[in-house]
């Protein structure tokens, strides 16, 4: 009886682990946006741009927390919008929201804490080619 408590667990396990044939990735829309230089034109206020190298689309969830290392949590995972709240230990947080119109064009909204001072920006996210060194 015992032994076949302990598969039942262990196969329960596994179907939990293992994710379904053909299922992607947590956040898999962000890894199909096109790589190379984007333009960020934020929305209301001074509508400044900013053009960013972008070798990996998930730098985006920590725009205001750019390389620190923080713990998050998915709150929304679809194939057109993801949603990732963060904790970045001792400087802050955020939530970002980012919406896919295409590959190489997106809405990003985040807001949150940084350095002890709250933060709100929205941006439109385009692909303008390769990226350029300064």
């Amino acid at each position: 009886m015992r032994a076949a408590i302990s598969a039942l667990t262990l196969a329960v396990f596994a179907a939990i682990a293992v994710p379904a044939h053909g299922q992607k990735p947590s956040l898999g829309m962000l890894d199909e946006l096109d790589r190379g230089g984007w333009e960020l034109r934020e929305r209301g206020g001074d509508a400044s741009v900013h053009n960013i190298c972008l070798d990996n689309a998930r730098r985006l969830i920590q725009l205001r927390h750019p390389g620190v290392p923080c713990s998050s949590v998915v709150v929304e995972d679809s194939a057109v919008q993801v949603t990732v709240q963060y904790t970045c230990r001792g400087q802050g947080y955020g939530r970002t929201r980012i919406r896919r119109e295409t590959n190489r064009l997106i809405q990003i909204d985040t807001q949150g804490i940084v350095n002890g001072l709250p933060f709100s920006y929205s941006a439109e996210g385009r692909k303008t080619g390769a990226c350029h060194s300064s």
